[in-house]
């Protein structure tokens, strides 16, 4: 309750300042003040007895929303404006008020807990009191060298070759002003946001031990920031677009560490005036999300393939039989290449890549799935097609250590062939996984997929449907589920959930220009990534297979 009860007393006291400020002095104070401060004082005092109030207006809201830099100012601003109170005219009324809130404030100081630029490091408490003993000081300096001059109001307006004194006070008075509007313009600015917490080998270790999807290999794309538990065997990726804290999918780890990690990033970004999204969870961290007061919506489905129920014999793998055979005629062959020979082929694999970007006129995306990036693509063994010796199809293979899923993530072709490399891949892939004991195969998310459009559904819904189903020039979002379909998988839903409808429809844009990975992307900013630890290659690779 504090913050929005300080908020609206300071603004009161501010609008009380003002009050006084128009209204003319009480006689008799007024001759006993000139006994013993002379005039320009008391001026000035009244001039800025009426700044303060007006400042003290706008950090109201910056009270109300918790800040640290809002608390400072004001505070020092309660402590001037009940000095400035005196001397302008002895109004010990209006000062005893401003200090009993200045008293308020300082008992409420825990409750400004979210931190500003104001108090960061450039302008930190050395540097600003530096910055304002330099200012005192030439003002004193300009006082003592135009001592001689009488202070008279038609100073400020005086402008000739002789009139240094008019100078000095108009220089004054703009460096006064300058320096408010820099220290202004910090207060309500959040404080650049850092890396809670280094992810080490120990960690990534345990964590994927116990992680059941095998999209937390998305943590090694080096776009990322990481929040690590406590007890060292979980982690959560996400990053700081704009004022969006999004995380990607769920936590990396048991499940019991899950409520804190997403606890402890909300805090986070609440402290950092920020908007919290999470981008693709699954029902298994929904409970936490509700439990948040988080606002979800569904954002697809994806699809994932039981290896222990996959065939390529029966009607419903017709298609697939088909592509192995029109492959078999072209002379592909597949193979699985080891990680530590990754790195020989890049040069034909960057040629497939560019080849596949062009004909498809994309370009490289970030975040939520993986670039072509040779130290990325080095940490994973790689399944590739070839015809004789020339590379005509590949994708980096995501192996759960704990063999619970299998998947791919960049999947790229050239486009000159007589067959469907996708088919073939994800078939021989498939088979591959089954024989080597992997529960289940991840064909990735469909957008967009399974929402239900009802009147009474929510608006999100029915404009997402009516994308799936009208937006093909777009992308093809219909076309890719019907594609996906053939391989008889079960549609697991995923969702986005936010901190409110205004956060979320403001968070899809910074969210959008997360995943472009162009210019202005937090995740092509390497000051704003996490470092990865050296040995996570030996994490990555699929276990051996008898």
């Amino acid at each position: 309750m504090a913050p929005p009860l300080i908020g609206a007393l300071v603004f009161t006291g501010g609008a009380m300042l003002l009050v006084s400020g128009a209204l003319p002095a009480i006689p008799g104070r007024l001759r006993d003040l000139a006994t013993v401060v002379p005039l320009p004082f008391i001026e000035a005092s009244h001039i800025a007895a009426s700044l303060v109030g007006t400042l003290l207006l706008f950090l109201a809201p910056g009270l109300y929303r918790r800040l640290d830099g809002a608390f400072i100012a004001t505070r020092a601003l309660l402590a001037a404006g009940a000095i400035f109170s005196l001397v302008k005219g002895i109004d010990y009324e209006e000062a005893a008020i401003l200090l009993g809130l200045l008293a308020l404030l300082q008992w409420a100081r825990p409750a400004f807990y979210r931190r500003t630029a104001f108090t960061a490091d450039l302008l930190s408490p050395g540097w600003i009191a530096a910055s304002g003993t330099a200012i005192l000081i030439a003002t004193w300096i300009g006082f003592f060298a135009f001592k001689h001059v009488e202070y008279r109001s038609s100073l400020w307006w005086e402008f000739a070759w002789s009139g240094d004194a008019s100078r000095f006070l108009r220089a004054s008075l703009a460096a006064a002003v300058a320096a408010v509007v820099v220290l202004l313009r910090r207060l309500g600015a959040p404080a650049a946001s850092r890396p809670s917490a280094t992810l080490t080998v120990a960690t990534a270790g345990a964590a994927l031990a116990a992680a059941g999807h095998s999209d937390a290999m998305l943590a090694f794309t080096g776009d990322k920031r990481f929040l690590v538990a406590e007890a060292g065997d979980a982690f959560l990726c996400y990053q700081v677009q704009g004022h969006s804290w999004i995380a990607m999918g769920d936590p990396i780890g048991p499940r019991a560490a899950w409520g804190d990690l997403m606890w402890r990033l909300r805090a986070m970004a609440d402290a950092a005036q920020g908007r919290l999204i999470f981008y693709q969870i699954g029902a298994e961290a929904l409970p936490v999300a509700i439990d948040m007061g988080l606002v979800l919506v569904k954002y697809g489905e994806e699809a994932r393939v039981a290896l222990d129920r996959f065939s390529m014999e029966g009607p419903a793998a017709k298609a697939l039989r088909h592509a192995e055979r029109r492959a078999d005629k072209a002379g592909a062959r597949f193979e699985i290449v080891p990680a530590a020979r990754v790195p020989a082929l890049l040069p034909q694999l960057r040629a497939v890549s560019d080849a596949w970007l062009a004909a498809k006129g994309r370009a490289e995306k970030a975040f939520s799935l993986g670039r072509f990036d040779p130290d990325y693509l080095a940490r994973f063994d790689c399944a590739v097609v070839r015809e004789g010796e020339r590379i005509t199809a590949f994708a980096n293979i995501w192996a759960m250590p704990n063999r619970a899923e299998l998947s791919v993530d960049l999947m790229r072709h050239v486009d000159d062939l007589g067959y469907s490399a996708m088919d073939l891949l994800f078939a021989r892939l498939m088979a591959w996984g089954k024989a080597a004991g992997y529960a289940r195969f991840s064909l990735g998310l469909a957008p967009l997929s399974g929402l239900d459009a009802r009147r009474l559904a929510p608006l999100w819904a029915q404009a997402g449907n009516l994308v799936y189903r009208r937006g093909a020039g777009l992308y093809g979002f219909e076309g890719l589920r019907f594609y996906k379909q053939k391989f008889q998988p079960d549609w697991t839903p995923r969702y986005i959930a936010a901190s409110g409808d205004i956060a979320l429809a403001r968070g899809l844009f910074d969210l959008n220009r997360l995943i472009s990975g162009g210019r202005g992307s937090a995740a092509r900013a390497p000051d704003r990534c996490d470092p990865l630890p050296e040995g996570i290659s030996a994490l990555t690779a699929p276990p051996p297979v008898a």
